[in-house]
Formats: C-alpha cells, sequence, structure tokens
C-alpha cells in the first residue's frame, strides 16, 4: 500500500506558433529548421509541458506563476535552465522524480534523429537517469494548427515520489 500522498502525478501541456528568424528549440535541443516558435523564453513548448506537469504535482500552479511571460529577467531564456530550478523546487518539495514521459506533435522536423539528445540533456537538467525521461513525437496528419504547420504542442506526463529520508 501506498502512504497517502507520497507520490504524485503531474499533466502538463503547451503550444507555441511558429514564427520566422527564431531558432527551433525541443527538448534543450536547436533542431534544424526555417522558422521557430514564439514566446518570451526559448519557446520550448516540450519542456514547457514537462515543467507544467512536474509544477502541477507539485501542487504550485503553473509555470506563468514560476516564469511570468511579462517578467524580462526570462525573456529570451533557455527553458532548460528553467527546468533546472523547476527541479530544485521539486527537491525543496521533498519529492523526485520518478518517470516522465513527454510527446511533441507537429509536422516537421522530423525529432527522432534528436530524440537521444533532448532525453539527454532533460534527464541532465532534472538530475536523473536518462531512463527515466521519454520523449516522442507525433504529427496531426494535417489536422488542425499543428497540422497547418501554424505550431507545436507538447504533453508530459509524470510521476512524482517523495524523497526517502
Amino acid at each position: 500500500m501506498v502512504v497517502s500522498g507520497s507520490q504524485r502525478i503531474g499533466l502538463g501541456f503547451d503550444a507555441h506558433a511558429f514564427v520566422e528568424g527564431r531558432p527551433l528549440v525541443l527538448g534543450g535541443v536547436e533542431l534544424p529548421s526555417d522558422r521557430g516558435l514564439a514566446g518570451h523564453s526559448d519557446a520550448d513548448v516540450l519542456v514547457h509541458a514537462l515543467m507544467d506537469a512536474i509544477v502541477g504535482a507539485l501542487r504550485e500552479g503553473d509555470i506563468g506563476r514560476l516564469f511570468p511571460d511579462d517578467d524580462p529577467a526570462y525573456e529570451g531564456a533557455s527553458s532548460i535552465r528553467l527546468l533546472e530550478q523547476v527541479a530544485a523546487l521539486m527537491r525543496s518539495r521533498g519529492f523526485e522524480l520518478v518517470d516522465a514521459d513527454c510527446v511533441v506533435a507537429l509536422e516537421r522536423p522530423k525529432v527522432a534523429p534528436h530524440r537521444d539528445e533532448m532525453r539527454r540533456r532533460i534527464a541532465e537538467a532534472l538530475g536523473v537517469e536518462v531512463e527515466r525521461i521519454g520523449v516522442k513525437a507525433t504529427t496531426t496528419e494535417g489536422l488542425g494548427f499543428v497540422g497547418r504547420e501554424e505550431g507545436a504542442a507538447a504533453y508530459a506526463v509524470v510521476l512524482l515520489e517523495r524523497a526517502r529520508p
């Protein structure tokens, strides 16, 4: 039997529109692309969804509360560096990441060639083994804003467990 409150699940989602003149950063990796995602930070939808899942599992609201998009301190910020801060918050609240599974939805470019590097960078930022981090991609087969190549979306689910003393 699991002790009440010793495990928590978090679900995260994020979406950003494509824009010209910005690099495309996903999972902390810059992918070859003729356009990137619009946002106050580097607009890494994958890492944003993951952070939101962790923050949600901690019952700390959402990442907009921690990193407001009207705060100049976060303009152009590296989402991987922000993930390190979320990891520190997680540990300060007495939790550790058991597992994370993430999916990014976009038509192009292909994510598969970059998946292992994304997993490595995310794991490093969280201070966990790479085996705890799942990253995959999908298209929407032409449906919706993702299918029209107007933007990208990402989803993440995490399992946190209260750290043992």
